[in-house]
């Protein structure tokens, strides 16, 4: 009976666990995510744009959306707070006190695809996480979508 309780119970926390994993973004849908966002912008950058800081369905995926900016760390589109859209955020510091987007900037120009890590408000859980965001640069734009470190 004990046994047979116990067993339970770990397929129990097994089964929550695999799902809590479930609720959150891993880092093979962030790039998938810069990919699709990188050829939508290709294809048409304004409309693109709108829809990411629109919230479109197709640009927000549980915790994982597309922040664009331009080679000056200006935010040209966000897909979760639209209030950044058409700020200079270079001097915009996580709060380890890292100027993460003046990094982004430097990344981007040194090597054109890459993972950085900092920290950032979760949209779900509201709490600042340490997070890693898969940036790429295309034309004169950086394009990341980050994956928070639970």
């Amino acid at each position: 009976m004990f046994k047979s309780l116990l067993a339970a119970a770990v397929v129990s926390v097994i089964s929550s666990v695999a799902c809590a994993a479930d609720n959150f973004a891993t880092p093979k849908e962030a790039e998938a995510m810069v990919a699709k966002a990188v050829k939508a912008l290709g294809a048409d950058r304004t409309a693109t744009l709108k829809e990411i800081t629109g919230k479109d369905k197709k640009w927000v995926d549980r915790d994982l959306y597309p922040v664009v900016y331009d080679m000056h760390g200006k935010c040209i589109a966000h897909g979760q707070n639209e209030k950044q859209v058409g700020k200079d955020l270079i001097d915009l510091a996580d709060a380890d006190g890292k100027e993460f987007i003046k990094e982004r900037v430097s990344l981007a120009t040194s090597k054109g695809k890459f993972w950085q890590d900092y920290k950032f408000t979760d949209p779900v859980s509201k709490k600042v996480l340490p997070k890693s965001a898969y940036c790429e640069k295309t034309g004169e734009n950086i394009v990341c979508a980050g994956v928070y470190k639970r």
